[in-house]
């Protein structure tokens, strides 16, 4: 049997934010180096991100203290975002049709950060946020001259009429012969 690995863990509770708001960072972050994760953090203008880089930050902290680990060569081996108690409206009123009130839904978060000295290995991956940097690509060269005439070759498509050009056509005649 392999050895079991150490993980620090960190919890955030009674956040007062969505918790589809802190998913999105959360899922940007998934599995990356801590490393990694402190900088998209820290660069990401989401105002999830930074209760979401203290709390990275106190996991970090968590396992150099608490488990003697690198704190260099930490991954993030897990991150859970979930929904608070919800049984409960704060004290706000929106009004409603016909002089009626409704209660205002305001979300609290528990949001759970694990980190370990092992890279995590993942079955399936998630699409990723619109926190995450973007990655540029090199297009290829152009072709060379010689595969230029094969496309001048190719046979131009023809313009098609519209089908409302041709309908009001057809309606003046028949306005017209009856």
């Amino acid at each position: 049997m392999s050895e079991p690995t150490t993980q620090a863990v960190a919890h955030l509770r009674f956040m007062r934010t969505a918790p589809r708001k802190l998913r999105r960072v959360a899922d940007a972050i998934r599995g990356k180096s801590v490393r990694e994760a402190l900088v998209l953090l820290k660069f990401s203008d989401v105002y999830a991100a930074e209760p979401i880089e203290r709390l990275v930050r106190s996991a970090v902290a968590n396992a150099g203290n608490n488990h003697d680990m690198n704190a260099d060569e930490l991954y993030i081996a897990r991150i859970t975002v979930d929904g608070g108690p919800g049984g409960r409206f704060t004290k706000r009123l929106d009004p409603r049709a016909q002089g009626r009130a409704a209660f205002k839904r305001k979300r609290l978060s528990h949001v759970t950060v694990i980190v370990s000295e092992t890279p995590p290995t993942h079955g399936k991956r998630r699409a990723g946020a619109s926190v995450q940097a973007t990655k540029t690509t090199r297009r290829a060269a152009p072709a060379p001259a010689a595969a230029a005439p094969a496309a001048a070759a190719a046979p131009a498509s023809r313009k098609k009429t519209s089908a409302r050009k041709s309908s009001g056509a057809r309606k003046k005649r028949s306005a017209q012969g009856a």
